[in-house]
Order: C-alpha cells, then structure tokens, then sequence
C-alpha cells in the first residue's frame, strides 16, 4: 500500500501549503507593522516543516515500492508527479528552506515599506543576500538535476523550461517588438487624430470601485463561496483552490488600472477554482506550471477584457457601479482608446500588451546575469537603465521606485518566474484562435455576458486537466498545435497595427 502512504502524505502536506498560503495572503494585506518579525518566523518554521515532511529519505522507497503496485490510470500519472516533486524537494536542505524563507520575507517587507520611497541603497543590502541564496539554491538544484543553473531555477515555475529554447524565442519577439512597437504608436497617433482621448471625471471613490471589480469577477465566473478580493501593494492571487485570496490596489484619479488588474488575477483565480478537487491534495492535481498559469490570466485580461464585445457588455455596469457622470459622453471606442492604449511605460504591471513582453525580456536577460555571477545586486540600476533606454526609449536610472524596485519577486527571491509572463501570452493567443474555431458565436456571447461556454471549454481543455500533461503536451491537445508565437504577433497586429 505504498500508493496509499503518499496519498496520506499529500494531504499532510497540502494542510501545509494551506497554512502558508493564507498566512502569506494575510501577511500583504491584512497584518499590522509590527508583526513581520513573528509572522517571518511562523512561516520560516512552517516551511521548515513542510520540507522536511516532503523529502523524507522513506518517500523514495514508497515511490519505488508503488511502481509495483495495480494503480489506476490517474494514480500512475500521479505517481510519476509526486517523483519528479520529490526530486526537487530533495535538492534543498531543510536548513536552507528556513534561512531562504526568514531572508525573503525579512526583504519583502523591507520592499514595501522602501520601494515608496525609492530608497535603493536602504535596500540592497536585502536583495544582496537574496541574490546570494538564488545563486545558492541554482547550484543546489543545478547538481541535482543535470540542468544549468538558471534552467534550474525556472524549472521550478514551468517544467521543462530551457535558455536553449527561450532565448530564441525571445530574440525574435523582441526583434519584432522593437519594429512593431513604433507601427503601433504611429497608427494610434492616426487614430486619436480623429477621435482624441477623453478625460476621465475623477475621483473615483475607492469602495465604488471595489463594487465594479466585484460585479466584473462574478460575470466572468469567479466564485465567490471560495474566494475574496482585497487590497495588497501588488496585486497577486494567492491563496489555495478552495479559498482563493485575490488583491488588487487602487487609484481615484482612475479606475481602468484597479478593474484591469482585478480581470488579470480573476483569470488566475479561476484556474485554481477549476482544477480537479479529487486530485488537490496530488502534485497531479496543481496547476501545469506559471506559463499555463499567465496563459488563463491574460486569456481573460487581453483576450476577452480589452475587446470591444467585453465592452459592450462591461460599460453600462461601470455605469451602473461608478455613476453616469463619471464617463459621461464615453463610448466603446473611447473605452477602447484607454484599455488599448499603446506607450512606452516605466511600469511593468501597468504596460499595454504590445510593450509588455519588452518589460519581461529585459529582466529575464537580467536575472540570467544575476544568478550567474555576471552582475551584482549593486550593478542592476545602471544595467536597468541600459536596457530601458535600448527597448522601449526611456531612463529610470534616477527613479529606482519605478524601475528595478517595481516588482516584488526579486525581493521574495522568485528568479526565474519573470519568462512565464510572455510565454503566457503567446499560449493565451494560441487558445484563442483555437476556443473561436471551437465556438464560432464566442464574441456574441462575450456581447451579453454569457462566459459559460468560454468557460467550460477552458475548464475541459486546461483547468481539469491540471498537470497531467507536460506544458507542451498540453497546449497541444488543447490547440491542435505545439506553441507558436505567430498567433500572438498576428494578435498584436489585428489589434495594434491599423
């Protein structure tokens, strides 16, 4: 019964990550100042504890012994994701978790309470150590698994992950981003000629706000009786499937910022609301990795909330919720005009869909030279700056709040995470062209409101299916097709180019 003791061992181990969790959702929303210290050591010893739980020298024999056993179709898929989670488990010491979790959190509140301040040197000494125990963690994880140390790193986030591969996938979006970029910005210069932008009537109270966000979430399917939103500095979605914990942050100068990033992390949320309950407390059973991940979040965000079919539907409840006054004489297109607009931005979560990828390539080259020893910690503003300035045109070597301070997942050490983003866009693209073909009327429905159907073919192509396939096998069975970038640059040009 070796099966039967993983199985036992998983759902110890899920109660774990669902104590984490929710102590990490709370701990950027909801915790006072003064408890970062005692929280930093709750869940340094709860990580502790999950680690060693989770690489227990008997698990391997489990896993051998299970090899023999008559498991079902699913349990043998399962046995094989619990085998590959041992052996990265296993590449860590306990020792090392506790210290890697004590430092991150310890830099992630430091992060907060400087990034408003743009106080770069109050914060490097932090990220330093940060970038000393990536680098650690990738030689562990490098040894274990044959990989280089930064493939490593991001096969953490997306299994099977390779510089080999990305890199030139990078080089070619990128080439075509920095040609295309200046086609869009010419087009949209020939289209506000002859319809300007219009004003917004500011201020935008904060609770109608969170009002509108929430109506958008329930439309487009997020269920509430397992999920919440909140306010955070970043917005995120964290949480487990059956209390997902969802942020956004606010402005009342505007509200298009607040509603577009509840849309993006709604796509996150219903990922997780949709995998196979059966399976939750299996690594089978968890999300196929951060690109299959962004993948459904800007599904929603660009694929469906900056179309005008979604708007046609959305405006009369941001009437509805916010006031007629507040975009009076707005119509789809000037909503268009907004949602789509098209600059060259400081801000990564802020960026248009044509920029973006430009946000993601530069810190993926970036990071790659950080783990690899090729850039220190106290290098990155200026390198920052260089590439900046090379991609999309504009300086941040005087604004570090802006520029290498903007994210947190340098501060909480997730190195490696930062190439899911784009290839997300590209599998969101894919599934697109591919869900049209499979429901023909889908921007009607979208015209009305009605995202059942958009969501059911989701849920049967991607949610259910969890991580029973690899990322590529997946988006195969799902799209007919391996990934192809080319549906996202026909995506870009559709939308962008005129």
């Amino acid at each position: 019964m070796s099966f039967q003791k993983l199985d036992e061992l998983g759902r110890k181990l899920e109660s774990l990550e669902h104590a984490l969790s929710i102590l990490g959702a709370d701990e950027a929303t909801h915790m006072a100042v003064g408890g970062g210290e005692k929280r930093a050591e709750a869940m340094s010893n709860l990580a502790g504890m999950y680690h060693a739980q989770a690489t227990a020298p008997h698990i391997a024999d489990w896993i051998d012994a299970a090899r023999n056993e008559d498991l079902s179709p699913d349990q043998t898929l399962a046995l094989v994701e619990f085998e590959r989670s041992y052996v990265n488990a296993t590449c860590l010491p306990t020792e090392f978790v506790e210290r890697r979790t004590a430092a991150t959190m310890r830099s992630e509140q430091l992060w907060r309470e400087l990034r408003a301040k743009g106080d770069w040197d109050s914060f490097l000494p932090a990220l330093e150590g940060v970038v000393s125990l990536v680098r650690e963690e990738a030689a562990l994880r490098s040894a274990a698994t044959g990989l280089a140390p930064y493939d490593a790193l991001m096969d953490q986030y997306d299994p099977g992950n390779r510089t080999a591969d990305i890199d030139g996938v990078f080089a070619d979006l990128k080439r075509f981003l920095k040609d295309f970029v200046p086609t869009a910005l010419s087009v949209q210069e020939q289209k506000l000629a002859r319809r300007p932008r219009k004003s917004l009537n500011a201020p935008f109270p904060i609770e109608k706000q969170r009002e509108l966000g929430l109506a958008a979430m329930r439309a487009v399917g997020f269920d509430f009786t397992h999920g919440s939103l909140a306010v955070s500095h970043h917005p995120f979605c964290g949480g487990v499937p059956s209390d997902v914990r969802m942020t956004t942050r606010y402005r009342t100068d505007e509200f298009l910022s607040s509603l577009m990033g509840v849309l993006h992390e709604t796509g996150h949320a219903l990922y997780e609301q949709g995998l196979p309950k059966d399976w939750s407390h299996w690594p089978l059973g968890k999300a196929r990795g951060m690109g299959m991940h962004e993948s459904q979040s800007l599904f929603v965000e660009m694929q469906l909330a900056r179309s005008p079919e979604f708007w046609e539907f959305m405006l009369p409840l941001v009437h509805q919720h916010l006031g007629d006054q507040a975009i009076a004489g707005w119509d789809i297109d000037d909503v268009l005009n907004e949602v789509n607009f098209v600059e060259r931005g400081y801000i990564r979560v802020d960026a248009d869909e044509v920029t973006y990828p430009l946000h993601v390539i530069l810190r993926y080259e970036l990071e790659q030279d950080l783990v690899s020893g090729k850039l220190e910690a106290s290098q990155i503003p200026e390198a920052w700056d260089a590439k900046m300035v090379e991609y999309l045109g504009i300086s941040t070597i005087n604004d570090p709040k802006d520029g290498p301070m903007q994210d947190v997942h340098w501060p909480g050490g997730a190195f490696g995470y930062f190439p899911s983003y784009t290839l997300g866009a590209m599998i969101a693209a894919q599934l697109a062209t591919a869900m049209e073909k499979d429901l023909p009327d889908m921007r009607s429905q979208m015209r009305s409101g009605d995202f059942g159907a958009i969501n059911k073919w989701r849920a049967d192509k991607v949610w259910s299916e969890a991580s029973r396939y690899s990322t590529p096998d997946l988006i195969t069975r799902a799209t007919g097709e391996p990934l192809n970038a080319d549906h996202f640059k026909a995506h870009l040009k559709r939308r962008y180019g005129g």
